[in-house]
């Protein structure tokens, strides 16, 4: 770098020049220390040491286990830091949270290519926190919510890997009987559906006995599967409500809350992944990946009804897609939405894209009241509720 750019567009020299070399702290770090890699560190190698424990093998018995090691050392410090965000990113199928999914996953796989047979991902994150909270306090702060994420993925893919392993290990050698050197799409799909193997821990798996996988195919079939889905939602229930009377109106209008309050008591950005209405009762699906406790339950109530009592006047307006997403309007995840879409607000406090139809006023409501909480998928929350 030899020159500072002016405001009017002149260059100047430099009084200290210097070459980016995009080398980084850590590889800085490796440098100054005389280290040949960054794993071989102070930031990495606490980790390391204690994968060297738990496995019974050592860093340096091969380059499959050195390689192995490193992946699930930099995998699970990368998983650390995105539960420890104070959005608090969570497993699931879509969006960031898969991103993290399969990073978790892909180390709990190399775990036990490297002899580790117990859950172990909590025991590297307290090393990988404890590393790093003086620099970084949210993990410190977050550790519980770190430690009990982890734990609850490992145990679900846990509970499936054996069974997935072994349905790969099928689909495998029939293809070579066959001949052929693809897992085809079903097969894929199969394995990320009922067993949880992200598409790439497939295709990693695949690699390793030189066949590929039909990677075109599977996002196919993952994209049929979504708009069956939806369509068999949207057939039975016409923009999720069972008919327009008073009733379902005023739950209607009450599910527009519970997404807002849901987002204010959790701290999380949840989405809307389906709702049901009927006259008796509203259904709310959302992405969330445990179960919500009763005292979380009980403050999302109390919550609905705070604003309900505020008598926020209910407005509707129609206006671009872009105009409404860009003033912070919500939407169903996944849903498609045509050029100019109509935006109810609920005063200041909610604000969604909507068909209607919906009350004039929250004090229409009367009182919001939580009846269930369960799990309807994987990552996803559904809350059961009327009003009275």
């Amino acid at each position: 770098m030899s020159y500072n750019k002016k405001a009017d567009g002149s260059l100047e020299q430099l009084k200290q020049k210097n070459v980016d070399t995009g080398m980084g702290y850590e590889r800085t770090l490796a440098v100054l220390s005389g280290k040949s890699s960054s794993y071989e560190t102070g930031l990495f190698q606490p980790i390391i040491n204690e994968l060297e424990i738990i496995s019974h093998k050592k860093y340096e018995t091969d380059k499959a286990t050195k390689r192995n090691m490193r992946i699930i050392a930099d995998h699970l410090r990368a998983a650390v830091f995105l539960l420890g965000e104070q959005n608090g990113i969570v497993p699931s199928n879509v969006d960031r949270g898969y991103i993290l999914r399969r990073l978790i996953r892909k180390a709990i796989r190399l775990g036990r290519l490297i002899g580790i047979g117990g859950c172990f991902t909590t025991t590297i994150a307290q090393i990988i926190i404890t590393n790093y909270k003086a620099h970084y306090p949210e993990l410190h702060q977050n550790s519980s919510r770190i430690l009990s994420e982890l734990e609850k993925e490992e145990h679900k893919f846990n509970d499936t890997l054996e069974n997935g392993l072994k349905e790969f290990e099928l689909m495998a050698n029939k293809a070579k009987l066959a001949n052929k050197k693809n897992i085809n799409a079903k097969d894929a799909f199969l394995l990320f559906q009922s067993y949880g193997f992200p598409l790439e821990m497939t295709e990693e798996l695949a690699s390793e006995k030189n066949l590929i996988v039909d990677s075109i195919g599977f996002k196919k079939e993952f994209s049929q599967h979504q708009e069956l889905s939806r369509s068999g939602s949207e057939q039975k229930f016409k923009g999720g409500l069972a008919d327009s009377s008073i009733e379902t109106t005023k739950l209607h209008t009450a599910t527009h809350l519970l997404n807002e309050a849901l987002r204010k008591v959790l701290k999380f950005e949840t989405h809307q992944r389906g709702s049901n209405i009927t006259p008796e009762r509203l259904r709310f699906d959302f992405n969330f990946d445990r179960k919500l406790t009763p005292e979380e339950l009980k403050a999302v109530e109390n919550e609905v009804n705070r604003v309900i009592q505020l008598s926020l006047s209910v407005k509707r307006e129609e206006m671009p897609l872009t105009k409404a997403l860009s003033a912070g309007a919500q939407g169903e995840f996944g849903a498609k939405y045509p050029e100019k879409v109509t935006v109810y607000s609920v005063g200041d406090y909610s604000k969604e894209i909507c068909g209607g139809p919906h009350v004039q006023n929250s004090k229409e409501l009367g009182k919001f009241k939580i009846i269930k909480e369960e799990s309807s998928a994987a990552g996803i929350r559904r809350i059961k509720a009327v009003v009275e």
